[in-house]
């Protein structure tokens, strides 16, 4: 068995280093005269480009990955401050819409009250309005305190919409003209025509046609449609003179002797949130 020979692997050593020293020396000098390369340092420079991009792929894809997640973090980020924004401006929107739904109200309401100069009376707001009972009443914040009382009628937007029923301290019931209740809506009514002035009571509310009813029509005049139609101040109850609506059309009842005055309230029934109560005639005594 040879021997291990140490001086001999060595001097095989530096022979390979003295080669690879002249090879590098003499592509520098190449380059040196010529942009061109060789073919062993196309070989070599090859090679390591490879050997580069096979170590640095992963590295690329996992910064690529990383870049992409992140990205798509932020872009999921500005949809949400966006969604928010657009809820947000929906809400205002819709704040703005009603806003400007309850100024035209109050607007109406005002524009009411400035034609009830005759009248004491007192605005209310409505504070409660069951979906259950929806036609038939609604309840307002003034009461006993502010004067109210029972059987007061009340005024909304542009006409008559009702009764006072029930009077508390700070609140009060409203019985709607709308109500299937027999005494809500039997205000004494007055119709004013080219051949003279009717009278009669509202006893019914058209829940379809959206229209009141009046029957027990005294005299012969010539009713048309058009014709506007108020309280008579009949009997004590309400004063005279409040706008109730104009006649739709007339018709005979079930019974065929006596009319039946449809009638289209000026107050709109549905959407109420500010009432006036008249209390009475200004100036008159209780």
């Amino acid at each position: 068995m040879r021997k291990f020979n140490p001086n001999k692997n060595i001097i095989i050593i530096l022979i390979v280093v003295i080669i690879v020293v002249a090879t590098v020396s003499i592509t520098a000098a190449n380059r040196a005269k010529d942009s061109d390369t060789n073919l062993v340092q196309s070989a070599v420079n090859d090679s390591i480009g490879v050997v580069d991009k096979v170590i640095t792929a992963p590295g690329r894809w996992l910064s690529n990955g990383v870049e992409s997640i992140s990205d798509l973090i932020n872009t999921y980020d500005e949809n949400q401050k966006l969604k928010a924004e657009v809820d947000q401006y929906d809400e205002t929107k819709q704040k703005t819409k009603n806003q400007a739904k309850e100024i035209e109200k109050l607007k109406a309401q005002l524009e009411l009250n400035q034609t009830l100069t005759s009248y004491d009376k007192v605005t209310a707001n409505v504070i409660t309005r069951s979906p259950d009972t929806w036609q038939d009443m609604l309840i307002v914040d003034k009461g006993s305190s502010d004067g109210i009382e029972g059987n007061m009628a009340v005024m909304s937007q542009k006409g008559l919409i009702g009764r006072v029923m029930e009077v508390n301290a700070h609140s009060s019931k409203i019985q709607l003209l709308t109500s299937d209740t027999k005494t809500s809506n039997h205000f004494p009514i007055k119709i004013t025509s080219a051949s003279g002035n009717s009278f009669g009571v509202l006893n019914k509310y058209d829940t379809k046609a959206q229209q009141l009813i009046a029957s027990e029509i005294t005299g012969s005049q010539d009713i048309k449609e058009g014709d506007v139609v108020q309280t008579s101040g009949l009997g004590g109850n309400s004063p005279a003179d409040l706008a109730i609506g104009t006649v739709v059309k007339v018709k005979p009842d079930s019974y065929g002797l006596n009319r039946e005055v449809y009638i289209k309230p000026y107050a709109q029934m549905y959407d109420i949130s500010v009432v006036t109560i008249i209390q009475r005639m200004a100036g008159s005594t209780e």
